[in-house]
């Protein structure tokens, strides 16, 4: 267990196991991960899910697309955004072990005129007047070191949210935690964009669930889904059919689509989720 210590926030240590590099928080939760002979790939299943925002944007307009991260986990989407997709993209996290942690053993590069990564407080960020519409997609994956729920979860944050977004972006938000509701999450989010304007994925075999809204526009059909995702997958290699397959619109009823906790440690082959896991 390789650690980096700093005073009064949770300790970021890193553990190994398969062929995989985790990132913890003082906790054998999984708070990322990097396959570390692939270390662009986008490794965990919520993560690669946290992509469908790609569907979304018309492919002319994708060289355009400004990209924000609110937690920076492991750099995954923080890596994609800028080093596969080439897009001008900004990171917020609060932890600066976590920024420290990424450079040293996650292959974060260093800011350059395509890269920022912001040590501060993603509610103040997304609050500042200086950032409305600012962002073309934003993705947002928010827990405390327990992993137990969002740590900015009600509606004020996610109108800031919808603020922080352009006409015609669109957010993916990571609703994972023993003590999170999921309904309550998703009204929230609701709330700020409109029903109609939310869409869900089904869980995740370790209960993530990817919430995906968008502002400015009406969900393309089915069919142009379709064809964005085949684009996808040949162009970043990117399960996006599948994407299309496990998406629907939310409706506020108590059977939408509830994350279950994972259990409490990682199995040999550790699955995709912010599940315990026993450090290398």
């Amino acid at each position: 267990m390789k650690r980096a210590r700093q005073p009064d926030l949770p300790e970021a240590t890193i553990s190994e196991e398969g062929g995989v590099r985790y990132l913890h928080l003082d906790t054998p939760w999984i708070q990322g991960a990097m396959r570390i002979r692939k270390p662009q790939k986008l490794e965990l299943e919520y993560i690669q899910r946290m992509m469908a925002w790609l569907l979304l944007r018309e492919p002319e307009a994708l060289p355009e697309t400004r990209c924000l991260q609110l937690g920076l986990g492991a750099a995954a989407l923080t890596k994609f955004c800028h080093s596969e997709l080439r897009l001008p993209t900004t990171a917020v996290e609060l932890n600066p072990q976590v920024i420290q942690v990424c450079r040293s053993w996650f292959h974060l590069p260093e800011d350059d005129e395509r890269l920022q990564v912001i040590q501060g407080d993603a509610d103040r960020y997304v609050r500042d007047d200086a950032h409305i519409a600012s962002a073309d997609a934003l993705c947002i994956d928010l827990y405390d070191h327990e992993a137990a729920s969002p740590a900015l979860d009600d509606e004020a944050f996610y109108q800031a949210c919808w603020r922080v977004l352009d006409d015609g972006g669109a957010m993916t938000v990571n609703l994972f935690g023993r003590e999170a509701s999921f309904e309550r999450s998703a009204r929230r989010i609701a709330a700020a964009f409109g029903e109609d304007h939310v869409a869900v994925f089904k869980p995740t075999s370790d209960g993530n669930t990817i919430v995906l809204a968008w502002k400015g526009f009406e969900m393309p059909t089915r069919e142009v889904l379709a064809q964005r995702a085949e684009n996808l997958e040949t162009r970043f290699a990117l399960p996006a059919r599948k994407w299309v397959k496990l998406l629907s619109a939310w409706k506020p009823a108590a059977a939408a689509p509830q994350p279950t906790a994972g259990s409490a440690s990682r199995p040999a082959a550790p699955k995709p989720s912010r599940k315990k896991a026993t450090a290398a």
